[in-house]
């Protein structure tokens, strides 16, 4: 056989095996599952795609003496909208409050030293990330020139990432219920049981008001509520952190919202 033929016979057993090989798979696919069970593709979640790492800042004056730190977690990985969207809440809050810082601490501090100098410190932590949902906390300490004790007080931040948007309390449960009712009672229940001093005067600080239930993080064993030094206690007792099992909201737990997720 001379080679042009053997090369035309070669392609012609070539094209014949593949239509062989072809009807065969189609064969079995078609006796195996239906093609719209065949996945076409898979989507990764952002919060698959990013990590988080935070950017430091510190700054210190002269007049009058001060010092600023601060920590701010910054996702990064992905170019998204939502990432953006994300980095700059949080940058918001934190700077917000430095903000605060300097316009009713600092400015009414005076040049002559009085002590060490007044301080402002950020921190944060991550409480809860699973399904696209970021639950962060962040804690900030404070110290006039001068003043008797430091100050302290917390923020949190829940985000829905594959959303892009902020998650309020409300958003857990149906807008008819009585969430601020349940959470008080089991609060009020638990800070009773501590030797904190709150049946001297601080009961009003674990009442069903949004501003009292401000605080608040979602954490795998159930919400958490953070209340600050002075609100539920003496500054000598701290601030006082009370989870709340998700199984006592049962009966309130939004069935389409960030904590259907947990048994309860």
């Amino acid at each position: 056989m001379k080679p042009l033929c053997q090369l035309r016979y070669a392609l012609f057993m070539s094209v014949i095996l593949f239509f062989q090989t072809a009807c065969g798979t189609l064969a079995a696919a078609s006796t195996a599952a239906p093609m719209s069970a065949v996945p076409v593709g898979t989507t990764i979640p952002l919060s698959q795609q990013v990590i988080l790492t935070f950017i430091s800042f510190k700054e210190e004056g002269q007049a009058p003496v001060y010092t600023i730190s601060a920590q701010t977690p910054v996702l990064s990985g992905a170019e998204d909208a939502r990432i953006q969207a994300f980095n700059k809440a949080v940058s918001e809050l934190v700077q917000h409050e430095i903000g605060y810082f300097r316009k009713n601490v600092l400015a009414q501090m005076p040049i002559q030293l009085v002590s060490a100098g007044s301080t402002f410190d950020a921190k944060y932590m991550v409480i809860f990330q699973s399904n696209g949902i970021w639950s962060l906390k962040f804690d900030f300490s404070g110290y006039a020139d001068g003043a008797a004790h430091p100050y302290h007080y917390s923020l949190t931040l829940n985000y829905d990432l594959e959303k892009g948007e902020k998650l309020s309390l409300g958003d857990l449960f149906p807008t008819d219920s009585d969430y601020l009712g349940t959470l008080s009672r089991y609060c009020i229940a638990e800070l009773s049981k501590r030797d904190i001093g709150f049946y001297g005067g601080f009961q009003q600080g674990a009442e069903p008001t949004p501003d009292n239930y401000r605080n608040w993080n979602i954490s795998a064993s159930g919400l958490m509520i953070t209340f600050d030094e002075y609100q539920v206690a003496p500054y000598a007792a701290g601030p006082q952190s009370v989870t709340v099992p998700y199984s006592a909201l049962t009966t309130l737990i939004n069935p389409k919202g960030p904590l259907a997720m947990f048994p309860h």
